[in-house]
């Protein structure tokens, strides 16, 4: 895979990574076989991705633990960009969130320790807090940059306002937010900025969650939990979100593809996204995320696509 420069950074990737928030992510999907977790890291790096994407809070903590565990004893840290997120305070997920310049500090060298290195490739503030201004928050972590401990800067989950705060500067160098074929309101407000900016784009839930790898053609229904917080999967529009997302398989079959691998191709196609970071809980998975590298959708691909999902 080629490699692409993220934002005004010196961090260049691949294009497609890996989400290993599955990895010591006890607290999200429940309890996680560990040695399972180092093996799928191994099979990443193995398999030459060189974007791992982890944070504080799968584990929590220990994601990152697992995979700095690996990454030392493979002897691959110069290989590898690791990712991490902060700004919980706690071991919860919930919102006890804090951008503190001092807690920004404290939450990369809490990272730095777990993933047994030296300094982060990206760091990203993971959710915004209600009190700090942005800017003072990136300036800590320019701080650090200067110093060696981060080498990209990162926010995730932030508003658009929230984003020209942050970047007021002109420090940040990626955001992380939600992008799929469902979710395409960044199209119109972050992409169009991180072009101008040259920041970098990477989506989560690039698969929203597993509604566009087709596995729900058959007609089965999605868990409650999912239903009651994903939007592409509410009762009143699933039935047709299903059906979109069975007329990409046209597309697969032209491609010699599966349907996902085309939703995770539309991604890379658009302007500001260097890179998509798709979840996976097994080597197959892994695998199969990694086919997405070799589809090329041309125009009238783009603009089929684009017309299913409006």
């Amino acid at each position: 895979m080629s490699m692409t420069r993220l934002g005004k950074s010196d961090v260049f990737v691949q294009g497609v990574g890996f989400g290993a928030n599955a990895v010591g992510g006890h607290n999200i999907y429940g309890p996680q076989d560990e040695d399972a977790g180092r093996a799928l890291v191994t099979s990443a790096i193995e398999q030459g991705i060189n974007l791992i994407d982890t944070a504080y809070i799968y584990g929590p903590g220990r994601s990152e633990e697992l995979i700095g565990e690996v990454v030392a004893k493979l002897g691959v840290r110069s290989q590898v960009v690791i990712a991490t997120k902060g700004a919980h305070r706690g071991n919860t997920t919930g919102r006890d969130i804090d951008n503190s310049p001092a807690f920004m500090r404290e939450c990369v060298e809490s990272s730095l320790r777990r993933l047994r290195t030296d300094y982060l490739d990206i760091f990203y503030i993971h959710l915004p807090d209600e009190k700090t201004p942005k800017y003072e928050a990136v300036g800590e972590l320019q701080r650090m940059r200067e110093a060696g401990m981060i080498r990209a800067i990162g926010v995730s989950n932030f508003s658009i306002e929230q984003l020209y705060e942050a970047d007021r500067d002109g420090y940040v160098d990626v955001i992380q937010n939600e992008y799929n074929l469902f979710a395409r309101s960044a199209e119109q407000t972050f992409l169009p900025l991180c072009v101008e900016r040259s920041i970098s784009f990477i989506p989560y839930f690039p698969l929203a969650s597993g509604l566009l790898t087709g596995k729900y053609a058959d007609g089965r229904a999605p868990d409650a939990s999912r239903s009651a917080y994903l939007p592409a999967f509410a009762a009143h529009c699933f039935a047709e979100n299903v059906a979109k997302v069975t007329q990409l398989q046209p597309l697969a079959h032209k491609h010699g593809c599966e349907i996902e691998h085309i939703a995770l191709a539309w991604c890379l196609t658009r302007p500001g996204i260097d890179a998509i970071i798709p979840g996976a809980k097994n080597t197959c998975q892994l695998l199969s995320n990694l086919q997405a590298a070799n589809v090329t959708l041309n125009n009238d691909d783009v603009d089929t696509i684009a017309g299913i999902f409006i």
